[in-house]
């Protein structure tokens, strides 16, 4: 006995160790980063192609060009391996009194230059921050500087800093080389800051929330197995329990498609009898009008050969009227055709107790042929009728 109290004890205090460690390794927002996007970037660019870039770097005020509104713009995607393809566009000012190529130049020139670039995110190598994106790149474009056009070699290095999922900033320098150097085309940097906004986003968990998601499916293996050596001694009465149920359900099902087969057979054949009596067609009356006339009467000593076959078929008769004249007489000629109709069955030998009747005047009309509306008269007749509805069959 008190050997098995220290087991349940151990055991109790596994689990709750288990439990616990469970709790404190959740997957959190912390443990997600941005693994493919695309990014949407706005900002300002600067441009020295003073003609001596390494040995003046950060003379600005002779040899960088700034515009004071947004120059750059940029799209890019980027995808789980760290590789990004970016679209680049600038726009710049040489201003009058910059040195350009060596040389001071004497008035204000448009600079123009859209690039493409492929680009690799150098966390992949040092491993992710989740705020801080150092990359580098290589890429190609075309530059129009001092009325120069040139094709261009780039090479860059940058690095966004992110504040959220979403936005961020971005700060990179671009080396540019001339494709050539005729027409006295050189070389230059560019630098850019600006503001990002990345979309399409594709999370995945960093290293720590893979290690994480690891430890915690480990954690659940052995809660699993826990669970199964439980749950193994409780199978068998399960299984029994099972069987008990599927046999009763067996016998349910059965008799549930024995009731549904009999229904269907039922409905069936009323829908043929129903089918049968509505291709015969309704019997119609001239106006104010309750004589049973020729084609009529061939539609109901159709109606008597169908009664004489099935025996058990009871019939209502209703009759109805078009919308010319007064309720109070529709009414009235309504009943009288109504019972015509039901005397000439009568007379061929159906017996009245399989024959109910019910007038309803110009109550149940079948167009739209109302007090208020025009209607010729063959869209009348169709409503001067006596119809016949299945009671029993």
């Amino acid at each position: 006995m008190k050997t098995t109290t220290v087991f349940s004890f151990l055991v109790l205090l596994m689990f709750s160790s288990v439990t616990f460690a469970q709790d404190e390794l959740q997957i959190t927002a912390k443990d997600s980063i941005v693994q493919s996007s695309w990014i949407f970037g706005v900002g300002l660019n600067a441009v020295d192609d003073s003609g001596n870039v390494f040995n003046g770097i950060f003379n600005v005020s002779d040899e960088w060009n700034i515009v004071p509104f947004p120059s750059r713009v940029s799209i890019g995607r980027y995808f789980k391996s760290g590789l990004g393809l970016e679209a680049v566009g600038t726009y710049n000012q040489y201003k009058e009194g910059k040195i350009i190529d060596a040389e001071v130049i004497s008035e204000n020139i448009s600079y123009f230059g859209i690039d493409g670039r492929v680009t690799y995110d150098i966390n992949k190598i040092i491993g992710q921050t989740g705020w801080f994106d150092p990359y580098v790149g290589i890429g190609a474009g075309y530059t129009d500087a001092n009325n120069k056009g040139r094709g261009t070699y780039n090479a860059v290095v940058g690095f966004r800093t992110w504040f959220s999922d979403r936005w961020g900033l971005d700060f990179n320098s671009t080396g540019k080389w001339a494709m050539s150097q005729g027409e006295g085309a050189t070389n230059h940097i560019q630098h850019a800051a600006g503001v990002v906004y990345q979309f399409g986003i594709e999370k995945g968990l960093s290293k720590r929330g893979e290690e994480k998601l690891e430890l915690l499916a480990a954690i659940e293996k052995e809660k699993q197995r826990q669970r199964d050596s439980i749950n193994e001694v409780n199978r068998l009465k399960d299984e029994l329990l099972l069987a008990e149920r599927l046999k009763k359900q067996q016998e349910e099902d059965a008799l549930a498609a024995a009731e549904k087969a009999k229904v269907d057979a039922i409905n069936k054949r009323k829908t043929e009898i129903k089918s049968r009596i509505e291709n015969l067609g309704n019997v119609y009356f001239g106006l104010n009008s309750s004589v049973v006339n020729s084609s009529s009467k061939k539609v109901l000593d159709s109606l008597v050969q169908v009664l004489e076959e099935i025996p058990t078929l009871t019939l209502k008769i209703t009759s109805h009227t078009d919308s010319r004249g007064t309720s109070k007489y529709n009414d009235w000629l309504s009943q009288r055709r109504v019972d015509k109709t039901k005397d000439y069955l009568l007379s061929k030998g159906v017996s009245a107790d399989k024959l109910t009747t019910e007038a309803y005047g110009e109550t149940q009309l079948l167009n739209e042929c109302d007090d208020n509306t025009y209607c010729p008269e063959e869209k009348h007749a169709v409503n001067r009728r006596s119809e016949f509805v299945i009671l029993e069959f």
